[in-house]
């Protein structure tokens, strides 16, 4: 599927800061797949670079709102660490974010009966103290964020052609 961004649009964006000309991307993926949702089927409409870079605005807004148990338990574990998603970040130049997605992925393999399982809010909740393990790496991710978000962008920046077809 050919995802086509107006250069205006992406010039704007820039402007208005690096997450906005993420958005200007993410946004468009979003809206192309069926029902904004990633799915087997909707992931393979978009090239691997566009599923890296929708997979990276995911998981910010996962870890930010809710961490590696919420990223979790709302579906996105096996688009997050059963695909390439860390080997990417460290092509897009996020190397302390790609080791910490391995870390992550680690606990993931060893406990994904468990993370995956359908729970009730208590259960969901409680599973925050089981697994305490995340929480000194969300507490990393808050500080390396910034930086691995600026060489996200950049990388895209630098290889527009690989992530949309930009139009005057």
């Amino acid at each position: 599927m050919e995802i086509t961004i107006n250069e205006s649009e992406l010039i704007e964006a820039s402007k208005a800061g690096i997450d906005e000309f993420l958005a200007v991307f993410t946004d468009k993926y979003k809206t192309a797949l069926k029902d904004g949702e990633v799915t087997a089927e909707t992931m393979s409409m978009l090239n691997g670079y566009q599923n890296s870079l929708l997979a990276f605005d995911l998981f910010r807004s996962q870890i930010t709102e809710g961490g590696f148990v919420q990223l979790i338990q709302n579906g996105y574990g096996g688009y997050i660490f059963d695909n390439p998603f860390a080997k990417s970040l460290r092509i897009f130049g996020a190397g302390k974010l790609s080791k910490l997605v391995y870390k992550a992925k680690e606990v993931y393999d060893g406990n994904k009966k468990e993370l995956e399982k359908e729970t009730t809010d208590e259960e969901f909740y409680s599973m925050y103290v089981d697994f305490e393990i995340f929480d000194e790496m969300e507490e990393e991710f808050f500080e390396i964020e910034e930086e691995s978000t600026d060489a996200v962008a950049h990388y895209v920046d630098d290889h527009l052609e690989q992530f949309a077809t930009i139009v005057k």
